[in-house]
Parts: C-alpha cells; sequence; structure tokens
C-alpha cells in the first residue's frame, strides 16, 4: 500500500499533506468574494439545446392557437350564458354577460316539458339513430378494415379504389338518389331511412384498413394460427384488442355525424314524432316565423346546450381508449 506523501522540492525529505482537488478553486472563489468577482461555482448554468422534445417556444404560433381556442370557446361560452336567461332577458342584456336573474333550472324544465315533452322524444330519436346507425357503422368498419388489412384476396386493388372514390364523395350528393331508393321501397318517414345510410362509412372503413395493418403485425396473428387458434378467436381476443384506439376514433366520428345529421332526415322525415334533436330544435326556431306561432329562442338557447352535453361526456368517458403501442414488445424483430 503507497502513501500519498510528497517531498517538498528543496528535497529536505520533510512529508506534506497532499492537495485536495479542488482546494484551490475554492481558495480563489473566497478570495474573489470579497472583490465582487465570480469564478469557478458562480459560473451560468448553460441552457439545453432545442430539441424535437424540447422545441423553442414560438411566439406567433402560441398567438394563433389562442386565437383558435378563443375562436373555438366563445360559442360554447355564449351559449352557457345565454341559457341562464328567460326570453326578456335575450333582448334586454348583453350576449357575453349574465342577466339579473338567473332561469337556468326554469328553463330546462321547461325545455323538457314543453308541448308534452317533446324534446325528450326527439332525444331518444336520435339516441335510436346513434346506437343503430353508428354503432353499426362502427362494427362494420372494424370487420371491413381487419380483413382488407390482413387478409389477401382477388380484386382487393378494386376494392381500395372504390372505397377512396367513396370517401371522395360527399354525402349531400347522395341524398336525392337515396331518397328516390327509399322512396320505391317504402321506407321514407320511417327511422330506416336514417339508420341504414348511417350505416355506411367509407371514411371509417379506410380508417380502419390502415389503422388494422399498421397495428396488427403480421407475425403475432401468424404465431396465433399456428397455436391452433381460429379465424373468429383470433380476432377477438388478439386483433380486437390492438385495434381498440381506431375503433374509438371511428365511434366517435359516426357518432358525431349521425347526431348532427340534419340534412338526412330533413328530406327522409316529415313525421314530427319521427324528429332527431336537429330537426326538432329547427322546427321550434320556425315557430317564431309562423302566423300565430310562439317564440321560444330560450327554450332553443336551453336545449342546444342539452343537445350537446351527451357528446362531451361521450368524449370524455372514451379519451383513455385512446392509446397507442399496445402491440410493443408482443413480436420480436
Amino acid at each position: 500500500m503507497t502513501t500519498s506523501l510528497t517531498s517538498t522540492a528543496s528535497g529536505s525529505g520533510t512529508p506534506t499533506a497532499p492537495r485536495t482537488p479542488g482546494s484551490g478553486a475554492e481558495a480563489r472563489t473566497r478570495t474573489d468574494a470579497g472583490t465582487g468577482t465570480s469564478t469557478g461555482t458562480d459560473k451560468r448554468r448553460k441552457r439545453p439545446p432545442h430539441t424535437p422534445l424540447n422545441p423553442r417556444p414560438s411566439v406567433p404560433l402560441t398567438l394563433v392557437t389562442g386565437l383558435v381556442l378563443v375562436y373555438t370557446l366563445l360559442p360554447l361560452a355564449w351559449l352557457v350564458i345565454n341559457a341562464t336567461k328567460d326570453q326578456n332577458g335575450l333582448l334586454d342584456s348583453f350576449g357575453l354577460w349574465f342577466a339579473d336573474d338567473s332561469h337556468f333550472w326554469d328553463n330546462i324544465g321547461r325545455t323538457l316539458s314543453y308541448d308534452d315533452g317533446v324534446f325528450v322524444r326527439w332525444l331518444l330519436n336520435t339516441l335510436l339513430y346513434v346506437v343503430a346507425g353508428a354503432g353499426g357503422a362502427t362494427v362494420l368498419a372494424v370487420l371491413g378494415g381487419y380483413a382488407l388489412a390482413t387478409h389477401d384476396f382477388p380484386g382487393r386493388r378494386a376494392v381500395f379504389a372504390v372505397v377512396l372514390g367513396a370517401v371522395a364523395v360527399p354525402g349531400t350528393a347522395l341524398a336525392v338518389p337515396t331518397f328516390l331508393m327509399f322512396s320505391n321501397m317504402g321506407l321514407t318517414n320511417t327511422p330506416w331511412a336514417v339508420i341504414i345510410p348511417s350505416l355506411i362509412s367509407p371514411f371509417g372503413l379506410y380508417l380502419m384498413w390502415v389503422f388494422a395493418a399498421e397495428s396488427v403485425p403480421t407475425e403475432l396473428l401468424e404465431a396465433a394460427r399456428i397455436d391452433g387458434s381460429g379465424e373468429l378467436r383470433t380476432f377477438f381476443t388478439i386483433a380486437l384488442p390492438l385495434l381498440m384506439p381506431g375503433t374509438v376514433t371511428v365511434l366517435l366520428f359516426s357518432m358525431v355525424a349521425t347526431w348532427n345529421n340534419y340534412f338526412l332526415p330533413l328530406i327522409m322525415i316529415k313525421d314530427p314524432d319521427w324528429y332527431p334533436l336537429t330537426l326538432g330544435l329547427n322546427a321550434w326556431n320556425a315557430q317564431a316565423q309562423t302566423a300565430g306561432g310562439e317564440a321560444v329562442f330560450d327554450l332553443i338557447i336551453t336545449g342546444s346546450l342539452l343537445t350537446i352535453v351527451p357528446i362531451v361526456a361521450v368524449f370524455l368517458l372514451l379519451q383513455r381508449y385512446w392509446q397507442s403501442g399496445l402491440a410493443a414488445g408482443s413480436v420480436k424483430e
């Protein structure tokens, strides 16, 4: 074992204590403290470099994002504020501020009970169209997208071209031909006239096709088949959990499209008992323009607020299913 003793430069042999690393820097720091200068440990830290995970703040982008946020939330704030006013308060007060008296709960009660509770009937009709139409469209999109992404068959390219062409065609262009076809079959003025067209979602099919091709590894399916798993069992136990984020996305798109659908029910349904909420609120709005009609603008605003509450609740409840990386580590390259 060697000792850390050194001799003096003069060679006298007197041992001296080893020099502690950094002791000179500390001494210089203490010495310079009296003169007001800073060296060594007082140097300013350097900022970390900007990377894609740590981007440089952009003032123009922040301003644009703020404007988009205000543009998005301002109509919602106007709706919430004016839902607390009665008919006179809507006309006498500022639109973006509350009136002296709040009539929020009274407006909700009158909206649900007006005209023998027809608003509740319209709400139930809308739920029927969403559950049957949007739910069916999601199921068909998931099954079709999975089959197109994982199975090779003759005519696959032709199907791909047809799906892309259907995505490019607007729904309004097909409304009149759809009405004529359903009129010949005697299905107009019935719920089937809204449900059956809602089952077709070319965009949902294309989205699930692309998502299934990227999120379901072929090696994983082949391993399941080698282990003796059938096609249905492989789909429900292996593929469907991996497809859950895409399935929720297609479901939300289909729900919003069916919930807000106005033009298709307008040309298909004439009986007010089968109106969805969009047509019902428009009928209330048209009352003020008819001779002897009652203006119920406070109920229209309150009904509009009640209309968006279920959609917001569904978005919040299904947020946890928007996950990625479920298949990470399942296949060893």
